[in-house]
Formats: C-alpha cells, structure tokens, sequence
C-alpha cells in the first residue's frame, strides 16, 4: 500500500490521469484498529458512456509516458506469470481444475510467456491491470485507480485488460504481440478463478467459461499458437 500512495502521489503530481490522494490528509498510509487505510480525493461520477474506447485509449496513453519518466522498482510481468503457473501447477491449491483444462493453462501460460518474452520489444513501467474495473468515470474525465499491480513490460500487456475496441487507438501497438497478451492475460485470470481460495462471485463459472474462451482464441490463431 505504501507504494501505491507514493506512485500514485508522483503520477497525479506529474499531470497523469489518476485518481489523486485526499488533500487534506498527509499522503500515507494509515493505522487504525489494526487497519491500514488509505485516503483518496472524491470525484463526481460521469457516465460510463463518456468513456469511449478512443478516450480509454488516450487516458491510457498519458498514463504511460507518465509513468515512463519514473524509475521504481517493480516486478517483471513475466513475474505475474510464473505466480499463475505456479497455481496451476499444484492440484492442492487448484483441486477442482479437471487434468486437460490444467494441461491447456499450463502450456499456454508458459508458451506465451516465452514467446512474448523473446520478442525482445521495449519495456516499461505499466499498470499491470487497467481494466475497466480500475477506470473511474469522472466529471473530470476517465481517472485509473489500484497501483498495487504495477510491473514492467510491454504496452500491449496493459492494452490487453481493457476492451478490446481500446487497442485499435492507442498509436504505435503491435497488433500481434496484443493479441499474444490478451490470450496470456486470459489465460492468467482464468488461473486465478480455480484458486481453492478465490472469492470473486460467480468466480467459478468465468472460469470455465474463460477456458471455452482461451480454446477459442487459440483454435482462431493456429497450430504455432500455444495449445
């Protein structure tokens, strides 16, 4: 929580569209009855139809150059990856997961991993999960919320949690390499879904419906595609 106050302290200072710290609070983390709390500034909500995928996109943008002007230390996204590798790998913490949908989510984390992974392209800090889940609809505009997922890779790996109609207007995006990380990212969360311990509602039934997705995708990208 620490880092995310203070990430989120020098993105908002530099102009980037985030959701700012309360004011009138020191800018920390806070203890209370064995707590720790955070305080964030309040925004009138706008309507979710205000965001369109080109505005996504152009927030998104902005998050990036801001948060290539900072140095912090962060997990690789390949990190993340292993973390669901590691889930799916152990029958103890994913005993509901059926042996040929284990074998699907295990090839496909650790081949696309190396495959991204090979291209060699630029690398950055990234949100790690701008989905819209952490997109707050605003009166001042779409601001992004939750840094405790922050990790270095490329662009395309942010681009593939938002909607899909986001990726055709953020500029300079390799269309391959974005559909490579919407099939890791996929891939990732349907793990997380399995977890003996996952509390998401319905997290259950987007699992399985994800793998019937993951099946999909690669079935549509082809034999060199992880499967």
């Amino acid at each position: 929580m620490r880092f995310e106050v203070e990430l989120a302290q020098r993105l908002a200072e530099s102009g980037c569209p985030v959701a700012a710290l309360e004011p009138r609070v020191p800018p920390r983390v806070h203890e209370r009855d064995g707590f720790e709390v955070t305080l964030w500034t309040f925004y009138e909500p706008g309507s979710p139809q205000e965001v369109s995928p080109a505005g996504y996109a152009g927030a998104l943008e902005r998050l990036h150059a801001g948060m290539r002007k900072l140095d912090v230390p962060t997990p690789h996204f390949t990190d993340r990856v292993e973390q669901a590798r590691r889930l799916v790998a152990s029958p103890d913490r994913t005993p509901a997961l059926a042996d040929a949908d284990r074998e699907l989510l295990a090839d496909t984390l650790r081949r696309l991993r190396r495959t991204i992974g090979e291209r060699g392209g630029a690398e950055q800090l990234l949100h790690g999960e701008p989905h819209p889940g952490n997109l707050l609809t605003t009166r001042d505009g779409p601001l992004f919320i939750d840094f405790e997922t922050c990790c270095r890779g490329p662009v395309e790996f942010d681009l593939a949690h938002a909607p899909e109609e986001v990726g055709a207007h953020y500029p300079g995006v390799d269309q391959e390499l974005l559909r490579e990380c919407r099939i890791l990212v996929l891939a990732m969360i349907t793990a997380w879904r399995w977890d003996r311990d996952d509390q998401l509602p319905n997290g259950r039934r987007l699992g399985t419906e994800w793998l019937d997705q993951i099946r999909t995708a690669l079935d549509r990208e082809g034999p060199d595609t992880p499967g």
